[in-house]
């Protein structure tokens, strides 16, 4: 009776197609309905199979959110929505947040547009693998492989269509554009219409050591040099002693970014012990550092239509950076919106701010028009 019950609980959350024991990327395992959804809306908290960046298969989650009401002909448009930097531990999920809608910009605006907005926890969040933090081709393929699990949704009149596009901030400007990198190869049964990315970090080697706010450039550099510790077991001994490490280690496990919430003490004062013995460290010439910074780094020869947003008081971001990169797009012929941006939230609401201006850009790619091209205007 006990196993009855337990596959009727499967086959009520799980689509049809995705009943199988999951054998390949893409597929899903489980869905359940999440609380506090916006009105208008149904979501589902969901894991799925993916492929990590060495090769090995992996179970990991993300949300779906559907806005109410019957699907068009022709299916629903999927928008997946990569997220900014949330943490680098379990503990700091997204999709298990209940600031998660708040914080993931792409709802309610894309869902009040029709979209299906599919949002990536990324490895680690939420699985049990070391979080593999601005690691590009893991978090771009888990987002190409949360866009092929929920084709075939019929979940809440789902009825997605055959084409996606992606849009993302920050830490998820960055998977963004490493899903339009890896789109052709990784998945050619997907149709990607388009790329947007906001204060996306793109050489992080300047990215991780150029940023004009010294306090967060540490805390990043803890982020990344915890998870790449983790990840690719880069020594923490190579930027600094015992202590250092600690700092770092304490940093990244302690601490998840909450809007709206001031730092806590312990995690101001090991941000000040960091930026004093980090001062001389000069990660763009530290083996193995550099070399997984560059690794990272995503190309500029993109085959899709690609949005960027910055905003040049961003002082994460370095809007040098993020200017030189639209440029070197520019330079491989991809047809480029830039949208530079003034206003004073900065680095934080890069995304919202250039919302409007986003999703009309989408809009667009998903109605086949062509795409603009702001190159030589910037």
């Amino acid at each position: 009776m006990v196993r009855a019950l337990a596959w009727l609980a499967v086959l009520v959350l799980i689509p049809a197609a995705a009943i199988a024991q999951p054998t390949r990327p893409g597929m899903m395992v489980s869905a359940e309905p999440m609380a506090g959804v916006p009105a208008g809306n149904r979501a589902w908290r969901i894991r799925y199979t993916t492929t990590s960046d060495s090769g090995a298969p992996i179970e990991v989650t993300g949300a779906v959110i559907v806005p109410d009401g019957p699907p068009p002909a022709g299916g629903r448009p999927v928008l997946a929505w990569t997220h900014g930097a949330w943490g680098v531990v379990d503990k700091c999920t997204p999709s298990a947040s209940p600031n998660f809608f708040a914080a993931t910009a792409a709802v309610p605006g894309a869902t009040s547009r029709g979209y299906i907005v599919v949002a990536p926890d990324y490895p680690g969040l939420g699985s049990a693998v070391p979080h593999p933090f601005l690691v590009g081709k893991s978090t771009g393929q888990a987002v190409l492989d949360a866009v092929r699990a929920v084709q075939g949704w019929r979940q809440g009149g789902a009825a997605p269509g055959g084409k996606f596009a992606v849009w993302g901030e920050s830490q998820g400007g960055h998977a963004a554009l490493w899903t339009a990198q890896l789109a052709r190869s990784y998945a050619p049964d997907l149709t990607l219409v388009g790329a947007a990315a906001a204060a996306p970090p793109s050489d992080l080697v300047q990215n991780l050591t150029a940023g004009t706010d010294p306090s967060v450039r540490a805390f990043l550099t803890a982020f990344a040099a915890y998870s790449w510790s983790q990840h690719y077991r880069a020594p923490l001994s190579t930027l600094g002693n015992k202590a250092t490490a600690g700092v770092i280690t304490r940093l990244a496990q302690n601490n998840c970014v909450t809007l709206g919430k001031s730092p806590k003490l312990g995690m101001m004062l090991g941000i000040l012990v960091l930026r004093r013995d980090l001062k001389n460290v000069d990660l763009g010439r530290i083996q193995p550092w550099a070399r997984l910074a560059r690794q990272n780094s995503p190309s500029a020869k993109l085959s899709v239509p690609m949005l960027i947003a910055q905003n040049t008081k961003d002082a994460i971001v370095g809007s040098n950076v993020t200017h030189a990169y639209a440029r070197k797009l520019c330079a491989n012929n991809v047809r480029v919106r830039y949208i530079p941006m003034t206003t004073p939230g900065g680095h934080a609401t890069s995304a919202k701010d250039s919302e409007t201006a986003t999703l009309d850009w989408i809009d667009d790619r998903f109605a086949g028009r062509r795409a603009p091209n702001d190159c030589g205007k910037f």
